[in-house]
């Protein structure tokens, strides 16, 4: 128990919280979250510290309240059709978090195909939205299990652009370009150095920094001192498990 009487956070509840952190001062933008780790910290965000958050229903509804997970928002303050959104898009007021099958230290993410493009040995999604995603609005990513298989050296496909490709790109092209954090069940990672590759900001505790390094397949960034993930307060753990995800979702996301 910690000091609050409230149970300790797990590791599925640090990840949201870190989650949550990437909206922080966002103001009044589209929040996208895919995944259900990224949809409970959303929401942890709009009902704490970003309450100017827009967030939908997931079609085209724009929630005036803050539904628990699975359930039906009962405000909507706004329609959202599809053209609108894509003129939300390109103008950089959206912040999505995506998943990916491959992240290099570059932030260049697959979520096509494993292996070579012309004969692939495993058919994704396919690229999507994610060049538009990551070329017009600040994308952030989650990655529930951190491994060699997603943090890779070079990505067989670049479905969403890295810093890397991005700098290739027109000024034009790459004004709202922006990849904020990463989110694994690991640590938390950003691209704050000089040559724009990744860095690990934060370990989650119980995770050991060889851990991080075991399940990279690249030489990531590392401050000398790395810090833990923020532990959620009370009245976050609160929100999480009673109101939020009553039902406990996040924890098949991340097992304990």
């Amino acid at each position: 128990m910690s000091s609050t009487g409230t149970a300790a956070a797990t590791r599925a509840e640090y990840c949201v919280v870190a989650c949550a952190e990437a909206w922080r001062g966002a103001g009044e933008v589209l929040a996208s979250p895919m995944g259900t780790v990224p949809t409970i910290g959303a929401r942890l965000a709009r009902l704490t510290f970003s309450p100017d958050l827009l967030l939908t229903d997931g079609e085209a509804l724009l929630l005036g309240d803050v539904p628990a997970v699975g359930a039906a928002g009962r405000v909507v303050e706004g329609w959202l059709p599809y053209r609108k959104h894509l003129a939300m898009v390109a103008g950089g007021r959206r912040h999505v978090m995506m998943g990916a099958s491959q992240l290099d230290r570059h932030g260049n993410q697959n979520i096509s195909c494993i292996g070579d493009w012309a004969r692939p040995d495993r058919q994704l999604l396919g690229v999507r939205g994610a060049p538009v995603n990551t070329l017009n609005n600040p994308t952030s990513y989650w990655v529930p299990r951190h491994s060699k298989r997603v943090f890779v050296e070079r990505v067989d496909m670049v479905s969403g652009v890295g810093y890397d490709r991005a700098a290739e790109a027109a000024p034009s092209a790459r004004r709202f370009h922006r990849i904020p954090e990463v989110v694994s069940d690991l640590g938390v990672f950003d691209f704050e150095t000089p040559a724009r590759t990744m860095r690990l900001r934060s370990l989650h505790p119980g995770v050991l920094l060889a851990e991080v390094r075991e399940a990279t397949g690249f030489e990531l960034a590392v401050p000398d001192e790395v810090p833990r993930t923020r532990e959620p307060s009370a009245e976050e753990l609160r929100l999480i498990r009673e109101v939020i995800d009553p039902k406990g979702l996040r924890e098949r996301e991340v097992p304990a």
